[in-house]
C-alpha cells in the first residue's frame, strides 16, 4: 500500500489545483446532499418555498408544476424543513407541503410534495340512488351551502366515490353500476362541474385515489378483483390507462389510500381478509406487490387510513367489528401488527386522520362517530364519540384538518364537525340535505 500512497501525493503535489477542484467535488457528492421534491396543482404565480437546514436558508420562487431542488447542498445527519414562504395569486390559491421535514440520511431527498388548491374549497358528494353529485360551497366555519345548479347530473350510473384533482380543477368519480369512471372540469371560484366523459373500468369499481404528485389515479374494482390505474393530463385532467392495468390484488377491493412519500398503494380486501401491498414505480405508475404482501387482517376490511407521517395505517375490520393497527416499514413498505386488534362495540365503516387522532364511523354504535388518540407508537385509544346520521358510510376531512364530514347514507344528509383536542364538536347548524343515498364525499 505505501508505493500507491507515494504515487497519489506525487500526483497531488504535481496537479493541486485539479486536486482540490476533485476534492471539493468529492467532498460535496459524498458528504453532502440536496432536498427536493415535486409541486402540482399550481396555476397562480408567485409562489416561493423556503427551506431551512441548520444556518442554512434559501428560498426558491416555483412556476410550474413538477420536480424543484433547492441548491444548498448540506452536511449529512443535518435536519431540514421545507414550508410555503409565499402563496400563489391570479389566481389565488394555498399550497401545502407534505413530507417537508426530515433529517439528511445517506442521500438526496427528493419526495417533499407541494400541492396547490383554490382559495375558496367546495364539497362534492355522490348521491348513489339519485345518480348525481351534490356541490356545496364551504365556508370559513366549516359549514356547506349548495351552490346554484346542485345538484350536478352523473354522466355514469350509481356514483359510489369521489375524488377531486390535486389542482383543484377536476372531479372524477366511480360508478358502480355502469363500470366507468366520469370526470368533470370544475369552475375554481363557482364550484361548478362541467362533463368531460367517462373511461371504463373494473366491475363495480369502489374506491378512488390520487397519488401525492397528482399524476396517477387507481380505482379498485369489487367485482373484478383489481386495481385500474391511469395517468393523469394535468392540462386536461383526461385519464389514460397505464400499461399493465388493472393489476390483481385480493378478493372484492374496497378502500385504497397511498402513503405520503407516493411508494406504496395500500388496498383492504373486503373478501379475502387481508390488506395487498403495492410498489408505485413512480416513473410510469404501474404497481408490483411488495414484499410479504398481502398482510392479514380483520374480517371484512372496509377502510383504510394511512397516518400522515407514513409511519402507520389503520384498518376497519367491519364485519369483526375490529380496528386493525400497524407500522409501517418505510422501504418496504411492510405492514407489522403494533398490537391485537381493536374491538369495537359496533361495525366500523370508514377512517380518517386529523390532529392526531383516528376518526371512526359507526365505531361504539351504530350511527355515530368517535376519535381515538394515536400514542407515539401508533397504538389507539379512545377519546369520545358523538351521534350522527343514519349509515354513515363517507368520512373525509378538509385539507386543513380543522372539519371533518360524513356522508349519512340512511338519512339523505352530510353531518359536519369541527376537530380539535382530539374531539369533534358537531358544527351549527349540523348537517346539510344530499341526494338519495350519499356515500362518499370529496374536497378540492
Amino acid at each position: 500500500m505505501e508505493p500507491a500512497l507515494k504515487t497519489v501525493a506525487l500526483i497531488c503535489v504535481a496537479a493541486s489545483c485539479l486536486f482540490t477542484a476533485c476534492d471539493s467535488d468529492f467532498i460535496l457528492s459524498a458528504s453532502t446532499f440536496t432536498v427536493g421534491g415535486t409541486v402540482s396543482g399550481l396555476t397562480g404565480s408567485g409562489l416561493v418555498l423556503q427551506y431551512v437546514s441548520g444556518n442554512v436558508s434559501s428560498s426558491l420562487t416555483i412556476s410550474s408544476n413538477g420536480s424543484f431542488v433547492f441548491s444548498p447542498h448540506v452536511a449529512n445527519n443535518t435536519a431540514y424543513s421545507v414550508s410555503v414562504a409565499t402563496q400563489p395569486v391570479n389566481p389565488s390559491q394555498t399550497c401545502s407541503v407534505s413530507n417537508g421535514s426530515g433529517t439528511l440520511a445517506g442521500a438526496d431527498v427528493t419526495t417533499v410534495t407541494v400541492n396547490c388548491a383554490p382559495t375558496t374549497r367546495f364539497a362534492y358528494v355522490a348521491n348513489k340512488l339519485s345518480n348525481n353529485i351534490s356541490v356545496y360551497m364551504i365556508n370559513s366555519a366549516g359549514g356547506l351551502t349548495p351552490i346554484a345548479g346542485s345538484p350536478f347530473v352523473s354522466t355514469g350510473s350509481q356514483p359510489d366515490a369521489v375524488s377531486v384533482g390535486p389542482s383543484g380543477n377536476f372531479l372524477y368519480v366511480a360508478n358502480s353500476a355502469s363500470n366507468d369512471l366520469s370526470i368533470f372540469s370544475i369552475n375554481t371560484g363557482t364550484g361548478l362541474l362541467n362533463p368531460l366523459g367517462t373511461v371504463p373500468t373494473g366491475l363495480a369499481p369502489y374506491g378512488i385515489v390520487v397519488d401525492p404528485t397528482g399524476s396517477y389515479l387507481y380505482v379498485s374494482n369489487y367485482s373484478s378483483n383489481d386495481i385500474s390505474a391511469y395517468t393523469i393530463n394535468a392540462s386536461s385532467g383526461a385519464l389514460t390507462e397505464i400499461s399493465g392495468s388493472p393489476f390483481p390484488v385480493g378478493v372484492a377491493p374496497t378502500s385504497l389510500k397511498t402513503d405520503p412519500s407516493g411508494q406504496f398503494l395500500y388496498v383492504a380486501n373486503y373478501g379475502s381478509r387481508s390488506v395487498s401491498v403495492l410498489q408505485l414505480d413512480s416513473a410510469t405508475g404501474a404497481l408490483s406487490d411488495a414484499p410479504g404482501s398481502p398482510f392479514a387482517a380483520g374480517v371484512g376490511p372496509i377502510s383504510i387510513a394511512i397516518d400522515p407521517t407514513g409511519a402507520f395505517a389503520y384498518v376497519a375490520n367491519q364485519s369483526a367489528a375490529t380496528i386493525s393497527e400497524y407500522s409501517i416499514n418505510s422501504s418496504t413498505g411492510a405492514l407489522t401488527a403494533v398490537t391485537t386488534p381493536l374491538a369495537t362495540q359496533s361495525s366500523p365503516t370508514s377512517l380518517a386522520i386529523a390532529g392526531g387522532s383516528l376518526i371512526v364511523t359507526d365505531v361504539t354504535q351504530a350511527n355515530n362517530v368517535g376519535t381515538f388518540a394515536i400514542a407515539g407508537t401508533g397504538v389507539l385509544s379512545f377519546s369520545g364519540m358523538t351521534q350522527t346520521g343514519g349509515s354513515p358510510v363517507g368520512l373525509t376531512v378538509d385539507p386543513s384538518g380543522q372539519f371533518a364530514y360524513v356522508a349519512c347514507e340512511g338519512t339523505n344528509n352530510v353531518f359536519i364537525y369541527t376537530v380539535g383536542g382530539g374531539a369533534l364538536t358537531p358544527a351549527a347548524p349540523l348537517s346539510v340535505t344530499a341526494g338519495t343515498g350519499p356515500v362518499s364525499i370529496a374536497i378540492n
